[in-house]
């Protein structure tokens, strides 16, 4: 059980990424789209399934009303051809100008979510590129902050080349300072790097002074199933290394909730 929060300083895979960790996860996962700019896995990977009526988009509505606690499952939607429950995802805005509406609401969602991480999930939060409001602080009234200080790590997307790790250096700075005066430490944030590059991870984690908790190998085909639902034949290297990225991802989040005195995840 762990809450892993995915962001980015530019474009880098940040839904690819979370929705590989989503379905490896080796315990029930729930998937929060909480893009800011919109989300976007219904329309690619899922193909248009679902309703419209479900979704991230109607929770603020639900939370002015009181009932967000109880309509928060009816919003999400499966994952996996099965419709086990084991994959499940709620879908993010479909407007980036629903964002404001979300400010108020955020907070009561990093609640929820603290509940299915102590129900056995693993919530993975796609939270896109960061929206900032100065050098050191993320823009709270757009962006869904309050999910990345609750949760136990916050992976910034890098990919191994030079224009990536330089256009990511100025989020580190602001979620590293973001989450040592908010959240639960500067120690929450790594790297997620995506092996597309010629850099190494020791390399990037030299320029970047960060960590890195984990790596996807690069898997274009996979990707793109992931990304616009094209079941074409892929590769499974993806999702191999994405299982692997859990076992290193909790190793960090069972030492971080020692240190906090929180209960730590369950091993798959």
């Amino acid at each position: 059980m762990a809450v892993i929060a995915l962001a980015s300083g530019k474009s880098s895979g940040v839904t690819c990424s979370a929705l590989a960790l989503a379905l490896s996860s080796p315990r029930p996962s729930l998937l929060v789209e909480a893009d800011p700019s919109g989300g976007t896995i219904r329309a690619g990977f899922l193909q248009g399934e679902g309703s419209a009526q479900v979704g991230l988009h109607r929770l603020a509505a639900a939370d002015r009303q009181g009932t967000l606690a109880t309509e928060f499952h009816q919003h999400w939607v499966s994952l996996d051809q099965s419709h086990s429950g084991a994959r499940m995802l709620l879908p993010g805005l479909t407007d980036p100008a629903q964002a404001p509406s979300m400010a108020r609401t955020w907070d009561a969602i990093a609640e929820l979510i603290a509940v299915m991480d102590h129900r056995g999930y693993d919530v993975i939060i796609d939270a896109g590129r960061i929206v900032a409001q100065s050098e050191t602080r993320l823009n709270t009234s757009v962006y869904p902050a309050p999910l990345l200080r609750a949760a136990d790590v916050v992976l910034l997307v890098v990919r191994s080349t030079q224009a990536s790790v330089v256009s990511t250096a100025p989020a580190v700075r602001i979620l590293r300072d973001e989450l040592a005066h908010e959240g639960t430490g500067a120690d929450a944030l790594g790297l997620m790097v995506i092996e597309e590059g010629s850099l190494s991870s020791s390399n990037i984690q030299q320029w970047l002074h960060a960590p890195a908790f984990a790596s996807l190998e690069w898997d274009p085909d996979t990707a793109d199933v992931l990304t616009h639902g094209q079941f074409k034949k892929a590769g499974r290297t993806l999702l191999r290394s994405a299982r692997s990225a859990h076992d290193r991802i909790n190793e960090v989040v069972t030492r971080r909730r020692l240190q906090l005195a929180r209960p730590a995840p369950v091993q798959g």
